[in-house]
C-alpha cells in the first residue's frame, strides 16, 4: 500500500464556527489578531486527528484583499502571526517539525471561485512573489489553493518555484460535473499547460467531492503525483467577491464516513495526497486517517516520512 500524505481540513470554516464575532470578508485574519489561541486550537485539533501537513492561516491575507478591507498595513504582521501560530500548534501537539510540515498558502488574490476578477499574469506574479517572500523562510513547502484559471495558477507556480521549495497546485472545478475549471477551461488543458512548470503535485480542491471524483481519472492519467481535498458546501454560486461565508450553506449529507468513501475512491485511482477543504472538520480528517490505516496505508507528510 502507498504512503498517503494527509493534509488538514477547512481552517477558515472551523475558525468561523468557533468565533463569536460577526463574519467579515477577512474573518480568519481578524480572529487571528484578536484571539490567536482559537487558531492554535484549530490547528491542534487537525494534528490530533492525524493531519501531517498544516496550511498557514493566510488564505484571505493577500495584499489585494487586505488593502480592500482596511488591513493593508498589517500584511507582514498577518503572515508572521500565521506562521507562529502553526508552529505553536505543532509544539503543543508534542510532535516534531519533521513529523508535521507547515505549508505556505498561495490563494486566489482577489476572490475565490470567480475567475473573471483575477489579475493578469504580470500583476499576479508580482503579488504572489510578495506572499512568497513573507513565508519562504518559515515553511516546508507551498500549497497553491483554489486556482480557478490557468493564468493565475501559472503566476502562482512561477512565484513559488523561484523560491526553491516544493510546490503543490490545487485547482478548483466547476461543480456541474463538466471537468472544467471555474473559468470554463478544460481540466485537460490546464494540466497540459501547468505540468510543464513541474509542480511536485497537482490536486483538485474546494469543489464538491462528486465533481472531484468524476475528474480524478484525468489526473490519474497525467503522470504527476496527484490528489484532492473537497469542500462540504451545498453550492458556492452565492459567493461574491468581497462577500462572506454567511452566504454559503454546509451540506448535511457529508458525514465523516461519506467523505471517507469519496476519498477512498481517489486513493484507489492512485491519489497519494488527500485532506479536506471548507466544511471538512477535524472529525472528518480523523475518520479518514483511521480508514486509510485500516486499509493498509501509511499516513505521511509531503516529505514522505512515515508515521
Amino acid at each position: 500500500m502507498a504512503d498517503i500524505a494527509l493534509l488538514d481540513g477547512g481552517n477558515g470554516q472551523e475558525i468561523s464556527k468557533r468565533s463569536r464575532g460577526v463574519t467579515h470578508p477577512l474573518w480568519s485574519v481578524e480572529v487571528m489578531f484578536e484571539t490567536p489561541e482559537l487558531v492554535v486550537d484549530v490547528h491542534s485539533e487537525f494534528i490530533e486527528a492525524g493531519a501531517r501537513v498544516l496550511t498557514v492561516n493566510t488564505y484571505a491575507a493577500t495584499p489585494t484583499r487586505m488593502e480592500n478591507h482596511g488591513y493593508g498595513d498589517r500584511f507582514e504582521e498577518a503572515h508572521a502571526t500565521a506562521i507562529q501560530l502553526a508552529r505553536s500548534a505543532i509544539a503543543k501537539s508534542g510532535q516534531s517539525a519533521h513529523y508535521v510540515q507547515i505549508a505556505g498558502c498561495l490563494p486566489p488574490l482577489v476572490a475565490s471561485f470567480r475567475s473573471e476578477v483575477s489579475k493578469n499574469y504580470a500583476d499576479s506574479l508580482e503579488e504572489f512573489r510578495r506572499i512568497v517572500r513573507g513565508q519562504v523562510e518559515h515553511v516546508d513547502l507551498f500549497l497553491i489553493e483554489t486556482m480557478s484559471n490557468i493564468e493565475e495558477a501559472s503566476a502562482a507556480l512561477d512565484a513559488a518555484t523561484e523560491a526553491g521549495r516544493p510546490v503543490y497546485l490545487g485547482l478548483t472545478l466547476s461543480d456541474d460535473m463538466s471537468n472544467t475549471l471555474r473559468s470554463g477551461e478544460r481540466l485537460e488543458a490546464a494540466i497540459s499547460a501547468l505540468a510543464r512548470k513541474s509542480p511536485n503535485g497537482i490536486l483538485l480542491n474546494c469543489s464538491t467531492p462528486e465533481a472531484i471524483t468524476k475528474a480524478m481519472p484525468i489526473l490519474a492519467q497525467s503522470g504527476i503525483r496527484f490528489g484532492g481535498y473537497a469542500n462540504g458546501f451545498t453550492s458556492v454560486e452565492a459567493f461574491e467577491p468581497g462577500g462572506t461565508v454567511d452566504s454559503l450553506r454546509a451540506r448535511r449529507d457529508l458525514s465523516p464516513d461519506v467523505y471517507a468513501d469519496f476519498v477512498e475512491q481517489w486513493v484507489d485511482l492512485g491519489a497519494t495526497i488527500v485532506g479536506g477543504c471548507c466544511e471538512v472538520a477535524p472529525a472528518h480528517i480523523k475518520h479518514l486517517a483511521d480508514r486509510l490505516i485500516a486499509s493498509g496505508h501509511t499516513i505521511a507528510n509531503l516529505g514522505g516520512a512515515p508515521g
